[in-house]
């Protein structure tokens, strides 16, 4: 591994467990077992250390979903799957369930930037997938952008939210149900 690597998984680690704001140069040195210079000489300062690591962070969810999706199953199948998995990926990746602790708690505005770039890149990811089942003459065409935003935060809704104000949470053939009758339908070719 090359030192570049070492640094960012130092880093990752010391934002994972003390957040953005409290995590430092010195901290990420220290874990990473080399001067706080040699950091410098890969990173011009901990804002792009964090930058790096979160678009590092958005590969691998991109890279999970894509895992999820079958081979000749429907629109609507693999979008579920690649949007529970992103959800999923969301509430188990340590450093990214830190970076949401943070945003609630301290509103820090290099999370809450880094929150945002990551949701474009979901937004942007289902998006893409639209517009291929649309091509595909799975879908009917749409404002592609639109129906990717509208669909990932419906599943954000009913995965993340849902439970925090009812006494269950939604189960995953649930929640397929209710948006196969509603935003599916009516995207379906």
């Amino acid at each position: 591994m090359d030192r570049r690597q070492e640094i960012m998984e130092a880093a990752a680690k010391s934002f994972s467990l003390f957040g953005y704001k409290a995590t430092t140069m010195d901290q990420v040195a220290k874990i990473a077992n080399v001067g706080k210079g040699t950091i410098y000489t890969f990173f011009a300062n901990k804002e792009e250390l964090f930058n790096a690591i979160a678009l590092k962070m958005i590969v691998e969810m991109r890279a999970a979903s894509d895992a999820v999706a079958v081979e000749g199953a429907s629109f609507e199948q693999n979008a579920h799957a690649r949007l529970m998995q992103m959800l999923k990926f969301r509430g188990t990746h340590q450093l990214y369930a830190k970076l949401i602790d943070e945003e609630k708690e301290l509103r820090t505005p290099a999370v809450i930037e880094v929150l945002a770039q990551i949701e474009s890149e979901i937004v942007s990811y289902v998006k893409a997938k639209i517009e291929r089942a649309i091509a595909k003459g799975e879908l009917k065409p749409c404002d592609s952008e639109l129906v990717a935003f509208l669909l990932f935060k419906s599943y954000l809704a009913l995965v993340v939210d849902w439970g925090k104000n009812h006494d269950e949470e939604l189960s995953e053939e649930r929640i397929l149900g209710l948006l196969s009758g509603t935003i599916f339908n009516c995207l379906l070719a």
